[in-house]
C-alpha cells in the first residue's frame, strides 16, 4: 500500500495476495484491505494514538437512514452523551479532495448536524468547524486535538 502523510501504526494484516484483510481496531475485527480502508485505519489511529481521541467515541462504517435510501459515514466522533461531533469521510490516495467530498459529506451533516468535518485522502487532510450561528464554516489549519473540543 501507499505511504500516507499520516504516522505509521502497528498495522495487523492477514488474507491472502489477492484478498488481504486489515484489522479494524474500532470494529474489533478484520475487514478488506482497500485503499480507503488503508486511509481509514491510519486516520484513526492517528487521532487516538497521536490527537487523544477517546476509542470508545469513534464508530467506524455508521450507517444513516434517509426515508428508504441508507448512506454510510466512514467514521463518527460522538460526544459523552453519544450525539454524533465529527463526521470524517476518507477516499483512496488516488482520489483527490474535491469539491463532490464536500458536498457528499455536507449530505451526511443535513442530518447529524455536527461541530466538525473533516476529509481526508491519506495525503491531503481538511478539517471545518461549522457555525451554524453565522451560517458558514471554518476551515481549520490543523486536525484539532480532542481537548480542543471539549
Amino acid at each position: 500500500m501507499q505511504a500516507l502523510n499520516l504516522p505509521p501504526f502497528d498495522v495487523k494484516l492477514r488474507g491472502t495476495r489477492e484478498k488481504p484483510e486489515i484489522f479494524d481496531f474500532l470494529r474489533r475485527r478484520f475487514v478488506a484491505l482497500t485503499p480507503e480502508e488503508w486511509v481509514r485505519q491510519h486516520f484513526t489511529h492517528f487521532l487516538v494514538e497521536h490527537k487523544g481521541y477517546p476509542q470508545a467515541l469513534l464508530g467506524n462504517e455508521i450507517e444513516l437512514k434517509i426515508g428508504q435510501k441508507r448512506l454510510r459515514c466512514d467514521s463518527l466522533l460522538y460526544n459523552k452523551e453519544m450525539h454524533p461531533r465529527m463526521i470524517i469521510e476518507y477516499k483512496a490516495p488516488s482520489v483527490a479532495v474535491t469539491q463532490k467530498v464536500f458536498n457528499q459529506i455536507s449530505t451526511y451533516n443535513l442530518l447529524l448536524h455536527v461541530d466538525y468535518l473533516i476529509v481526508s485522502n491519506g495525503l491531503q487532510h481538511y478539517c471545518c468547524r461549522m457555525d451554524y450561528e453565522r451560517g458558514r464554516y471554518e476551515f481549520m489549519q490543523e486536525i484539532p486535538d480532542y481537548q480542543a473540543l471539549i
